[in-house]
């Protein structure tokens, strides 16, 4: 984005419009890169970007305020001059050879303690950072073409920092390799700007970082399944044709592009995506080419396989529902240009792409863009438990008895662990809050900093409860956030996945509220959304009318209608 298409598109964002908080970690002077960055975050979420920034030449300083400042993201911009003001052009601090290892000193302590703020501040604030992007100014003795062992040295410094930090949960490191196809590198540093304002960034560059920082900050909803096709797309011809021992996915038999597919689809699903299969084909054909040793995705990691000759639209429609989730949040990838229309026409607000079979190029370009489609910042023990426990709940002896009342869910002997969050906000809490829809308490986001502003208010809590039963675990899969004022825990928010209806749940958590706050009554701050129908069934079989903002129950009320049945455990501590 130009910097005069930026300030055109903030002079039109309403007064009104959701406000975020951001505050900018840097050692030189923010100039346009303000401007950028707040209308990139209208562009990609809609939110008015408040930004905020520290001192000039103080980028730990800085750091230290924004653990402080009340903000929802810190943006932090480590430049070579914040790690030692000789890399910069702004300091006569000497380049000769001799001060090479005080420099590399000077560097490796300053990351040290960039590191140490980063931690700090990351328990509250979740930091996106960038490690230098800018060129080191021509220090080293060396020429342009040979890397000289100053440069090595601080490079590897850096690298350190990046990698070190990249393991906290609440820190996203800008991605350099992709930076570089977004912005060229010889035309990064405006000098000019740098000595005479204090802003060493070119515009290009500056709109390219604002690009990326957006995106990193923005949470975008990621998709959650996969459907794939079969012939000529996960492997390379149709089985019925050629038969099962001639269908290919190898380098030797020129398929290695199907091969590299299988392969993402196994790291996808061990990342936690959904994937299943849409294939016109026949059942005991299709059962002879996944019984074969050397496929890489294995059946096992694929729910449901639909395989039949109906219309693949109809398969689709059996996958959404046995995945409980919306076309929107899923990818269909085919050879088939027809059939990924028809899919489409039926089910519009699924993502369709089509397999190259012939293209190597796009082939590869199609697996940058489906790893993008399901990209996440950390993973969790629930990403790994997601597809395994639909497919245990798929048959009818595990989930339909779990409609038939208590006797079932007794004998599943199932435990209820809710956990309190003291000074940490659990990363499953947030992540659960801001993308559930179907058992989603008023449609409200959250961030990590108004969460973590939550603990820190009288009476506050956040509570996050874990299931699990003989028939395994689901993990972590309700979130209830609120204060408790005298007598009354008042509820704000509240998310479960759908993973864990119709096994009373949602009951327990009223039944552990109850008993954790001795309190006689629960007030709601509800509010009804296109997609929260089943929290809305819920309430009113608990309140006996249809939910309303502000409603409430009392404790003797709900214990008398909703008694806990025997044999089931509840857990309640502090995480």
């Amino acid at each position: 984005m130009k910097l005069r298409d930026a300030l055109d598109l903030l002079r039109h964002v309403p007064a009104d419009a959701e406000p975020v908080v951001i505050y900018l970690a840097c050692g030189f002077t923010p100039l346009h890169f303000k401007a950028l960055l707040a209308a990139e975050i209208w562009q990609v979420s809609h939110k008015k970007a408040e930004i905020h920034s520290g001192l000039y030449g103080d980028l730990l300083g800085s750091l230290q305020t924004a653990g402080e400042s009340g903000a929802d993201f810190v943006v932090c911009l480590a430049e070579w001059s914040d790690l030692d003001p000789r890399l910069g052009l702004r300091s006569l601090g000497g380049w000769s050879p001799a001060l090479f290892p005080d420099i590399v000193g000077t560097t490796g302590r300053r990351i040290l303690e960039l590191q140490r703020s980063i931690e700090n501040v990351s328990a509250s604030v979740p930091v996106a950072l960038s490690t230098p992007t800018l060129p080191l100014p021509p220090v080293s003795f060396t020429s342009k073409e040979q890397a000289g062992t100053l440069d090595l040295e601080l490079r590897a410094c850096v690298a350190a920092l990046a990698a070190s930090v990249a393991r906290l949960p609440n820190v996203r490191v800008l991605n350099a390799s992709y930076l570089e196809r977004q912005s060229i590198a010889g035309v990064r540093l405006d000098a000019k700007s740098e000595l005479l304002t204090g802003f060493p960034y070119s515009l290009p560059h500056a709109a390219a970082m604002a690009t990326m920082f957006a995106r990193l900050m923005s949470d975008l909803p990621q998709k959650k399944g996969l459907i794939t096709d079969l012939d000529d797309t996960l492997w390379r011809g149709i089985v019925g044709e050629v038969g099962v021992g001639n269908i290919s996915w190898t380098l030797e038999s020129r398929a290695q592009i199907h091969g590299l597919y299988q392969q993402l689809l196994v790291a996808l699903a061990e990342a936690g995506v959904l994937l299943a299969v849409a294939s016109r084909n026949d059942q005991k054909v299709v059962d002879a080419a996944f019984a074969r040793p050397d496929l890489i995705l294995s059946k096992d990691k694929l729910f449901p396989i639909e395989v039949g000759w109906e219309p693949k639209s109809r398969s689709v429609a059996r996958i959404l529902h046995a995945w409980n989730i919306s076309a929107d949040s899923v990818v269909f990838v085919d050879d088939c240009a027809m059939e990924l229309a028809e899919v489409a026409a039926a089910h519009p607000a699924i993502q369709c792409h089509r397999f190259p079979t012939h293209d190597y190029q796009s082939a590869y370009d199609l697996f940058e863009r489906l790893r993008d489609c399901f990209g996440k910042g950390i993973l969790l023990d629930e990403d790994r438990l997601r597809a395994s426990s639909l497919r245990r709940n798929a048959g009818p002896t595990d989930s339909q008895p779990l409609l038939n009342g208590d006797n079932f869910l007794a004998s599943a002997k199932p435990e209820f662990i809710a956990k309190y969050c003291d000074a940490m906000v659990d990363p499953r809490a947030l992540e659960l809050i801001n993308k559930t829809n179907q058992f989603n308490f008023n449609g409200k986001r959250h961030t990590l900093a108004s969460l973590s502003r939550r603990l820190q208010n009288p009476g506050g809590f956040i509570m996050v409860v874990s299931y699990k039963d003989k028939y395994g675990p689901l993990g972590k899969i309700a979130t209830l956030c609120g204060t408790r004022l005298d007598d009354t825990v008042h509820i704000d928010t509240w998310v479960m996945s759908c993973r864990a209806f119709s096994r009373r749940i949602e009951y327990w958590c009223l039944e552990e509220l109850f008993s954790h706050f001795a309190v006689n009554c629960i007030s709601f701050d509800f509010e009804p959304t296109e997609r929260n129908s089943p929290l809305q069934l819920f309430f009113t079989n608990v309140l006996g009318l249809p939910p309303f903002r502000g409603c409430k129950v009392a404790r003797n009320d709900f214990l008398t209608r909703f008694p806990r049945p025997p044999q089931i455990q509840l857990e309640s501590a502090h995480a």
